[in-house]
């Protein structure tokens, strides 16, 4: 459940940013006549994402076991490959993202009323269709017959609602550069356990090989129906009878991905760094000396 908390938690949270960042700069800038356009544009793209989310749970019900097996492990596939870009994008330019975004919006409002729906829609479009398909996936592979797993989703994304609201009333004030530094690691550490679980939908529906050769099973030490095997695979996506190749897959990606995230970009240096009270514009007193 908490890996899927983190996962509504983080993008979104990216989402509410970005809605942040447009609106509280239409409103700073007397644009208030462009914030209906802006909102139908959300609009427009949450349902999208919800569309799409339903499109795949109930679509791949009508398949055979073998047919869901590889749709599941090929979509998890494609979710890893999407949120490492997403994560690792946002780690370099998220101190560049209230620039751009402000350069986009100017753009827009001298367009007219279509650009400005077309503006926010694909502004936020691209984080929900990407925060849809991954959540499928991970809920599909630490799926253990409860809702818990969409109940942490759900819980996860109220959270980052309430936080961009808040954001935007000046109430919260946090550097992003580390909140997006540390959640996107414990997301990558999440990603591994997915592409080790699409790995082995795709065994299971016979396109990979290597179902029957385990690296190891300790399931007589961890149940997976205990307490702490349940812990264990909802923040993990832990098997505790693996396939040699889940294994090495699971390392290949993990190990140099969080080398790679870690590596400097300039976020240690104060110039880097990047708050929400950036994103409110000066206080009274810096505008007053100003």
């Amino acid at each position: 459940m908490f890996s899927n908390y983190l996962i509504g938690l983080r993008e979104g949270l990216e989402a509410s940013l970005v809605v942040c960042i447009l609106i509280a700069y239409l409103v700073k800038t007397g644009r208030r006549d462009a914030l209906r356009p802006i909102w139908t544009g959300i609009a427009i793209a949450v349902l999208l994402a919800m569309g799409f989310g339903c499109v795949l749970e109930f679509g791949s019900q009508e398949m055979t076991f073998q047919a869901q097996e590889g749709l599941g492990g090929s979509l998890s596939i494609v979710a890893v490959c999407l949120v490492t870009w997403m994560v690792f994008w946002m780690r370099r330019t998220a101190r560049h993202l209230k620039a751009e975004l402000h350069g986009k919006l100017d753009q827009a409002l001298a367009m007219g009323t279509g650009a400005l729906v077309a503006t926010a829609f694909l502004a936020v479009g691209r984080e929900g269709l990407e925060t849809a398909l991954f959540v499928w996936a991970s809920v599909h592979a630490a799926s253990d017959g409860t809702p818990r797993p969409l109940v942490g989703v759900a819980l996860g994304l109220a959270t980052a609602v309430l936080l961009g609201w808040l954001f935007y009333r000046g109430a919260v004030r946090i550097n992003l550069a580390k909140f997006f530094t540390w959640t996107g690691a414990m997301l990558v550490v999440v990603a591994a356990g997915v592409l080790a679980y699409g790995v082995h939908d795709l065994q299971e529906a016979d396109l990979v090989p290597g179902l029957t050769h385990l690296a190891f099973d300790i399931s007589g030490t961890i149940e997976p129906d205990s307490w702490y095997g349940t812990l264990l695979k909802g923040v993990f996506n832990f098997q505790p009878d693996p396939t040699v190749l889940q294994v090495t897959v699971w390392l290949l990606y993990l190990v140099p991905a969080l080398t790679l995230f870690f590596a400097p970009v300039g976020f240690a240096s104060g110039k880097g760094k990047v708050t929400v009270a950036d994103e409110q514009g000066p206080r009274p007193s810096e505008a007053s000396q100003a």
